[in-house]
């Protein structure tokens, strides 16, 4: 699959680079149509490899969770009982970001609590969506995809491309 995902990335490269005002060149046999047509199509069945390797793991593991229009998988283990989280406000989370092989990336022990202006971006956008569904105290496990978390580069550190990632988080507070 990652092989597939450097192909990908490879491709766009190739689409992006090419100077519009110059004559079209047939060296791949391929026309501009039919590739774009090729990328679509590996790029769709790329998501529904990746929903499916959540939805394994999700059943692995007995979670309840649902499932949002965006791909997001998310699950309140643990009501909480503050106010309810949204966009302008400040979120302060304890964390633990794992991937689907069980490997734990970051935890807020190690790299301290997390705080961000919900709305505001600088954070996975997926991670965003998900504390919107939360109240102060609530205890969640989110499941990220990677379209909404770091993408085709992961986060250049600790999380690679196309990564999954999932997050076992507590909403502490909201400024």
């Amino acid at each position: 699959m990652k092989r597939v995902a450097y192909i990908l990335i490879l491709m766009l490269g190739f689409i992006s680079c090419q100077n519009n005002n110059s004559p079209k060149k047939k060296s791949t046999g391929i026309s501009p149509k039919e590739l774009k047509k090729k990328l679509v199509t590996t790029n769709q069945f790329l998501v529904k490899a990746e929903e499916q390797n959540i939805k394994d793991y999700i059943s692995r593991r007995q979670y309840q969770m649902k499932e949002t229009g965006s791909g997001l998988f998310y699950e309140i283990y643990k009501k909480g009982r503050g106010v309810k989280a949204e966009k302008g406000k400040i979120a302060s989370l304890n964390f633990s970001i794992s991937l689907l092989n069980g490997r734990t990336i970051y935890q807020s022990e190690k790299e301290g609590i997390k705080e961000f202006e919900i709305g505001k971006g600088g954070v996975e956008s997926g991670l965003e969506e998900g504390i919107l569904l939360l109240h102060v105290g609530d205890h969640a496990r989110i499941i990220i995809p990677s379209h909404l978390a770091f993408g085709l580069l992961g986060d250049l550190n600790k999380i690679p491309e196309k990564a999954t990632i999932i997050y076992d988080l507590e909403l502490v507070n909201l400024k």
